[in-house]
């Protein structure tokens, strides 16, 4: 006999947590199986009782106990799943998503099961990536805002003049926090499912000369050397040019950040049947090809030290290349990293203009 326990409850009995029913694909077909099973033994007990002159007064209740308990046992590894959702929903309620449901019967309660894990480990992720965003603004805010500070007190206590140079680098650090705000507000246009494009034709030479001018003053004194090469000179493209200028300026700061010194950065573009291919490469380390999918997801930061870099152009945030995927995607177009000799290739691919007579 069982003891009271603290508060004076008898602990409940341990069932074990069987589950012979699980090869079995339908929760109506186990139910039916039950039914029948306990119904079964419970004849058959009876049956063997009257046969041995046991009589009824004790055939019956023995009959009764057994099925009760076949019943419970096989229950219990029927239910084991729903018992163990409710509480990892409790947990996840808490703030814990790391606990699992065993998922392995085929009917509708293991489906479920395993439509639950999916669920956890959706939120495991969203949660980890919020906490790595809060945890990445925040340093990408510190950093420029203390060096902006720090230039800008030394500016009014005179310690260091207020020269072009001096400005210069607080200016630099206002752009940065610009690009980063953007970028931010450019994520939540994302969420939200904007797609605002103003499609106009665009001269595909005058437009990359413009965006690689625009990037060479932030060059960071690289000594970096930039290649443009359009083919044909008159090559044209239909888009929304601030989105495409978003997504070169994207490309090419990403090029800068991991170009060795005096290296160069290729950006080419050509006409391929009914596609406009634009390729920006660097001479960088690379990026490992484990990597070059995940590198466009957002909070998602690679294994090599360019990809970690890609992952986020805008100082390690991890957007910068899922902002360029989304602007590419509202032309209808495609990004990718592609194999080359030497660094990493983003190869940007847009709907061409329709030739005439077409």
């Amino acid at each position: 006999m069982s003891s009271p326990g603290r508060h004076g409850r008898v602990p409940r009995p341990h069932l074990p947590d069987v589950r012979p029913l699980d090869v079995l694909r339908s929760i109506r077909t186990k139910l039916g199986v039950l039914v029948i099973t306990t119904n079964a033994l419970a004849a058959l007990i009876t049956w063997v009782g009257l046969r041995m002159h046991l009589g009824p007064t004790r055939t019956f209740p023995l009959a009764l106990v057994v099925s009760v308990v076949v019943t419970l046992v096989l229950a219990r590894g029927m239910t084991s799943p729903l018992r163990e959702m409710t509480a990892a929903a409790r947990a996840m309620a808490g703030g814990d998503y790391s606990r699992r449901v065993r998922a392995t019967s085929r009917d509708e309660v293991g489906q479920l099961a395993v439509a639950f894990n999916q669920m956890a480990d959706d939120l495991a992720t969203g949660d980890q990536q919020r906490r790595d965003l809060i945890a990445n603004v925040s340093h990408e805010l510190r950093t420029p805002v203390a060096a902006l500070r720090a230039q800008l007190e030394n500016i009014v206590d005179g310690v260091t003049p207020a020269t072009p140079a001096s400005l210069g680098a607080a200016l630099a650090q206002t752009e940065r926090l610009s690009r980063l705000v953007t970028y931010l507000l450019d994520l939540s246009r994302i969420e939200a499912g904007a797609a605002d494009l103003r499609v106009a034709t665009v001269d595909v030479a005058e437009f990359l000369d413009a965006v690689v001018d625009e990037v060479e003053m932030v060059e960071a004194g690289k000594n970096l050397v930039f290649e443009v090469d359009v083919t044909p000179e008159n090559l044209t493209v239909p888009g929304d040019p601030d989105r495409l200028s978003q997504i070169f300026v994207n490309l090419l700061h990403n090029a800068i950040r991991h170009a060795p010194h005096g290296s160069t950065v290729q950006v080419a573009a050509m006409r391929r049947g009914d596609r406009v291919v634009i390729d920006v490469a660097d001479e960088g380390p690379g990026i490992a090809v484990a990597d070059r999918s995940r590198i466009f997801e957002r909070f998602v930061h690679g294994t090599t030290p360019a990809a970690t870099s890609s992952a986020g152009t805008s100082g390690g945030t991890g957007i910068g290349l899922a902002i360029v995927r989304w602007a590419v995607a509202l032309h209808d177009g495609d990004i990718e990293v592609v194999d080359s000799e030497r660094g990493a290739t983003f190869r940007v691919s847009l709907p061409a203009p329709r030739m005439r007579g077409l």
